[in-house]
């Protein structure tokens, strides 16, 4: 490996947004700081800002220490935005317009766990392939129809990086260090947070199916994949059981035998944490909502979510 030298310096930054997950910001930063550790000198330096310029706050209540956002000619090489928490609540114009700024100079622009979801806002995720958290993609869906997600752990799409957040860091910034200082550097970083399986790009964020619904049945693995697909527009008894290439009436066996369940019970109550999801982060009305996972009225999916979860859907948008 060539010597590193202080040419080899690279200034990024994090915009944390109050409220962000803690471990997605260390997961993203402390990559980087072992990298100075490991090579005696900073090869990167770090930059934290906020939106007001005051100590962000994360999720579990920790205060990070930070400065006001970059201005013109920061000489930022690239800059990741950290969110978490609920989409419907960030409301930062000066945020969506630092980003825009800083893409016009030419920086990198990243998004992690619901940063992307502000990348969107910014208008800086069209025509890109990107990621984000799979809790936050309901509520992206619903804000930006034109653009659709990934289930990846991250995407770096040119000048644009997405993660999905949680740990997924690790492991772009394995990517992002290799790129910059070689494969055998950034085995070292990683094997310094004990970190021996770095993930491919492309992994899911979440368990599979099978590990979800503790199901091992192909077919009737088949109709859950489909019933999370038809959310909005569910498909009835006879299509799924035609899907999963077995009778009716054999479906509704195997919705007892394996998940002790009907087969309308097991998709209303997908269709009603889709709509939960929707409630906590998302601006659409409830009456928007139901629409969103195919009830019929607001009434409707009104008895249905107090049914599920005790409580109306609007107690739920106000806690």
């Amino acid at each position: 490996m060539a010597p590193i030298d202080a040419r080899n310096s690279q200034s990024i930054g994090f915009v944390l947004i109050p409220g962000f997950a803690l471990m997605s910001y260390a997961s993203a930063s402390e990559p980087l700081r072992a990298a100075n550790l490991l090579a005696g000198r900073e090869i990167y330096r770090l930059s934290i800002f906020s939106p007001d310029g005051t100590p962000a706050v994360s999720s579990g209540g920790v205060p990070v220490p930070a400065e006001h956002l970059p201005g013109r000619g920061s000489g930022l090489g690239t800059v990741f935005v950290c969110a978490g928490g609920s989409p419907r609540d960030w409301h930062y114009p000066s945020v969506l317009a630092c980003l825009r700024q800083l893409a016009r100079e030419g920086v990198r622009i990243g998004g992690i766990s619901g940063g992307p979801y502000l990348l969107a806002a910014a208008g800086l995720l069209a025509e890109r392939d990107f990621t984000i958290h799979w809790e936050h993609a309901p509520a992206l869906l619903e804000a930006f129809p034109a653009l659709t997600p990934r289930q990846a752990r991250f995407v770096i799409d040119g000048n644009r990086i997405t993660c999905g957040g949680g740990i997924a860091p690790l492991d772009m910034m394995h990517v992002l260090i290799s790129e910059r200082m070689g494969a055998d550097f950034a085995r070292r970083v990683s094997d310094w947070y004990l970190h021996t399986e770095v993930g491919e790009p492309t992994a899911p964020q979440r368990g599979s199916l099978a590990e979800r619904y503790g199901v091992h049945h192909l077919s009737l693995l088949s109709v859950l994949e489909k019933m999370e697909e038809t959310i909005e527009m569910p498909l009835d008894r006879a299509a799924m059981a035609r899907i999963a290439g077995v009778t009716p009436r054999h479906l509704d066996r195997l919705f007892a035998a394996h998940l002790g369940s009907t087969f309308l019970d097991q998709y209303r109550r997908i269709r009603l944490q889709h709509a939960r999801r929707l409630l906590e982060q998302s601006p659409l009305s409830i009456s928007e909502i139901a629409i969103a996972t195919g009830f019929s009225s607001g009434a409707h999916f009104a008895r249905a979510y107090r049914s599920l979860y005790g409580i109306a859907p609007g107690d739920t948008r106000h806690a």
